[in-house]
């Protein structure tokens, strides 16, 4: 089974995560960062996350340099088409890419939320006449951003709808209660736009896929792994048709699970519960969708018809149209 061949939906990628490793380093000389360039394993250390972290927010710190970096339109393009272009190549016909534009503007003050979009739609433009991918972009809002940041941002998000598929909550969903962004919510659906939940990670967590559901309205969550000890929560997201964007050697590297092996991503899918295959962050995993694939077939003795139902279910559950 050659797993590139595969078609391939991918639902949960994030643009900032994605940046490739040469890309990072040409990045990074360029804007004279203090790296140890001669020695490729040392900046794999400060750029990459190979093994897991104590927790969430350790992975999320990891962001910050390649953050750093992305401080034009120019790089912005680029790194759009890049994404589009490494996906394409391990079979995803299918993609959506979620970024944050509060995360991206933070320390870039030349760049305000219309540029950013700009150049990642134009990114995004030129890489299609290039690839045969369809491509939808998510916005993501961000737990940690003060509120008048996240109202800024999905007013920003509906009043340029027609660039986006569906808007995303991020971030730190441990000690950050989001009850209180419902209406946020409620005016991107009525906008037309689909909506994911990051929630449902660390362990612990599992409420947040309910509150996600029922107050959030989600249509989606991204990770939820762990309701897959609760039968009751099994059951909401079954009867509300909710898709989960798993990510097991993502869901590794943040201790979301002891080990890929137990990863609950045949338990979820036998049990009834729609998922999908997904890469989470690439570039800075050192990973791709590829290795994803490789965990379940290896580990959890995944077909070749099982990936195909596995990328049908996500087919279903894409936001593009």
């Amino acid at each position: 089974m050659d797993l590139k061949k595969i078609p391939k939906v991918e639902l949960h990628r994030h643009l900032e995560g994605a940046l490739r490793f040469t890309t990072v380093v040409e990045l990074a000389k360029a804007a004279k960062k203090d790296f140890p360039y001669d020695n490729c394993p040392a900046i794999k250390e400060r750029i990459c996350v190979t093994s897991p972290m104590k927790d969430l927010k350790a992975v999320l710190d990891k962001f910050w340099l390649t953050q750093s970096l992305l401080d034009s339109e120019e790089v912005l393009e680029r790194i759009t088409y890049e994404a589009i272009e490494d996906a394409y190549k391990e079979g995803v016909h299918t993609l959506e890419l979620r970024y944050s534009l509060s995360f991206i503007s933070i320390n870039h003050p030349n760049l305000k939320y219309d540029q950013i979009n700009r150049a990642i739609y134009k990114g995004m433009l030129r890489a299609k006449k290039d690839f045969p991918t369809r491509v939808g972009f998510l916005a993501t809002l961000g737990r940690v951003d003060a509120p008048n940041v996240q109202k800024n941002v999905m007013d920003f998000v509906v009043d340029h709808a027609e660039t986006f598929v569906g808007v995303d909550l991020a971030d730190n969903e441990v000690d950050v209660d989001t009850k209180t962004l419902a209406p946020l919510f409620e005016k991107a659906r009525k906008a037309g736009l689909g909506v994911t939940i990051h929630a449902g990670e660390p362990v612990g967590s599992e409420k947040n896929v309910v509150d996600s559901i029922e107050m959030l309205g989600a249509q989606r969550i991204g990770h939820g792994l762990q309701i897959h000890r609760f039968p009751k929560i099994i059951e909401l997201v079954k009867s509300r048709n909710v898709h989960l964007e798993l990510c097991p050697y993502s869901n590794w590297l943040t201790n979301a699970v002891h080990a890929t092996k137990a990863h609950p991503f045949r338990k979820l899918m036998e049990a009834g519960v729609s998922v999908s295959i997904n890469s989470d962050d690439p570039g800075i995993f050192d990973s791709n969708l590829t290795h994803e694939y490789e965990i379940l077939r290896n580990e959890h003795g995944f077909t070749e018809a099982e990936f195909n139902k596995c990328n049908d279910m996500a087919l279903k559950a894409t936001f593009i149209r």
